[in-house]
């Protein structure tokens, strides 16, 4: 939601701006049209450019990282991106209604910690297992599977090999439930931290809503 913001607060800023740098060219300058469009765009595309670097800066300083830092994250992710796709394309090659569920779930785990990491990239290093290893088990495994399941071999050390990477599909399904329940572990520390805090306000506030109301009941 951010990057869309910004997206359109720079492009709201430097439309205008080039377009009239343009119009002074043109009818103020009196140069050529041609000559002051080709400037027109340079302006435009270096203050689109200018203007997102700042902006850039200024959500890196906010989230207390290095460029260099962010920069790695936001390349893991975009990586990442690319094997959930790669697991997301192997549904329909399981032919299994297990595999197929184990597919699905795992897809929708990797989608969702994406998710909270490009929200936050700071939770990156609270789920680096899952970036350098989990994903790629749950991708490699699944397309190992679905190559052997559509062999026409059909013998007892192949149906035996099935089961055993099944097996281990749903123990790297596990590892993915572990890895969102750690991404979203300082929200529910933060979260229980607040409902303490609100309970000892409300406990403070109780003995002397107690004695008014004591109060009102002598006058009576």
């Amino acid at each position: 939601m951010k990057e869309i913001q910004h997206f359109f607060i720079r492009h709201f800023i430097t439309a205008p701006i080039s377009f009239g740098s343009w119009l002074y060219l043109v009818f103020g300058a009196s140069m050529n049209v041609f000559a002051a469009t080709g400037l027109w765009i340079v302006i435009y595309l270096g203050g689109t450019f200018s203007i997102k670097q700042i902006q850039l800066t200024s959500s890196i300083k906010k989230l207390g990282m290095s460029r260099s830092e962010y920069s790695h994250i936001k390349g893991q992710l975009t990586d990442a991106k690319r094997k959930v796709k790669r697991l997301n394309g192997l549904y329909g090659q399981v032919r299994s209604v297990q595999a197929f569920k184990q597919v699905y779930e795992m897809n929708g785990l990797a989608r969702r910690i994406l998710g909270i990491v490009k929200m936050n990239p700071k939770k990156f290093y609270h789920v680096e297992k899952f970036f350098y290893a989990h994903l790629d088990s749950a991708v490699e495994l699944t397309s190992k599977y679905a190559l052997l399941v559509n062999q026409p071999l059909k013998d007892k050390e192949l149906r035996i090999a099935l089961q055993n990477t099944r097996e281990t599909l749903s123990d790297v399904n596990k590892q993915l439930e572990q890895d969102l329940r750690s991404a979203l572990a300082p929200d529910l520390q933060q979260l229980q931290m607040e409902i303490d805090f609100v309970d000892i306000t409300m406990n403070q506030d109780k003995p002397l809503l107690e004695m008014k109301g004591d109060s009102t009941n002598d006058r009576k």
